[in-house]
């Protein structure tokens, strides 16, 4: 919890900073006094981000699409796990650092992952007042920067509606609050993976993620469906930690994992030696029959 509020902080901070310069050169400081910039927000209370793992994302909120049509989010679902940001697209502070902390996962060979074969990508927009034609420039800038053909299918950039937008905050824990002094949003860092189902499965705070990280927070969410079986053992051997927001060796899985092999590679040896000894005696018992029919032959 305190390192969500830390979070929390850092974030309002980043976010509040570039409006409190600018109202502060606008303002005639009294000789001795300091200039005083207050927006009035409680970024303990108001900007946070509480982990629902496994709580369902409401799939029946409507949006419109960069192209302007409307859209049930279910319909980015259904098949794939699905990456996703809510950041605003006039944002001048933290918002484009989570987008480009996505596309920077993305050019890792480290992910083994790519976007469109194994998972979706939705960005929406936590300002109500945002417009499809907004929403449209960031998605061809984003696009350019990732540069990998056919990605547009699968990088989805959505605007609403207060109601339906609030709706799928709420459902991530994600608390953020608009100021009116400055026209921003003070909210926290994070991205999150839901399951094709719509489950929330993982967050990955900040505005940079590790390539294991995301990886094995893909795998997770994808129950199966991507995913080699390297990758499932790997994902076994790892356990996710809600506190520090990351994924860990777990030393008992690793013992359970180098048992099942130890168990495996003496059933085989005991195998293999079962049956050489069996065919030595087989081979014992047909040497013997043909001697003695040899000597029975040589009597006669």
């Amino acid at each position: 919890m305190l390192r969500r509020n830390l979070l929390a902080l850092l974030a309002a901070s980043v976010m509040l900073v570039p409006s409190a310069f600018a109202q502060g050169q606008s303002q005639q400081a009294q000789p001795g006094s300091q200039p005083r910039f207050d927006t009035g927000i409680n970024a303990a209370r108001d900007v946070a981000i509480d982990q629902n793992l496994d709580k369902a994302l409401p799939l029946t909120a409507t949006f419109h699409d960069e192209l302007g049509r409307t859209v049930a989010l279910k319909e980015f679902f259904g098949k794939k796990p699905v990456w996703l940001v809510l950041p605003f697209f006039k944002c001048t502070g933290t918002c484009p650092m989570m987008v480009d902390g996505m596309i920077s996962v993305m050019h890792e060979p480290g992910l083994g992952y790519q976007i469109g074969r194994d998972f979706e990508i939705v960005v929406i927009s936590i300002n109500p007042r945002e417009t499809p034609q907004i929403a449209s420039a960031k998605k061809q800038e984003y696009i350019s920067k990732l540069g990998l053909a056919g990605a547009e299918k699968s990088f989805h950039f959505l605007t609403g509606d207060e109601k339906n937008i609030r709706a799928v905050a709420d459902a991530l824990g994600y608390k953020y609050v608009y100021d009116a002094k400055t026209d921003q949003y003070a909210h926290a860092s994070a991205t999150f993976v839901a399951t094709p189902q719509g489950k929330i499965s993982r967050y990955h705070f900040g505005v940079s993620y590790l390539a294991k990280d995301v990886r094995l927070s893909l795998t997770e969410a994808g129950r199966g469906h991507i995913g080699g079986v390297s990758e499932k053992i790997l994902l076994f051997c790892y356990f996710y930690d809600p506190q520090r927001n990351t994924y860990g060796l777990a030393a008992f899985r690793i013992v359970q994992v180098l048992g099942t092999l130890t168990v495996l590679a003496l059933g085989s040896f005991m195998i293999i030696n079962f049956r050489r000894d069996a065919r030595e005696q087989q081979l014992t018992r047909t040497s013997g029959g043909d001697a003695a029919t040899k000597a029975s032959n040589r009597e006669a």
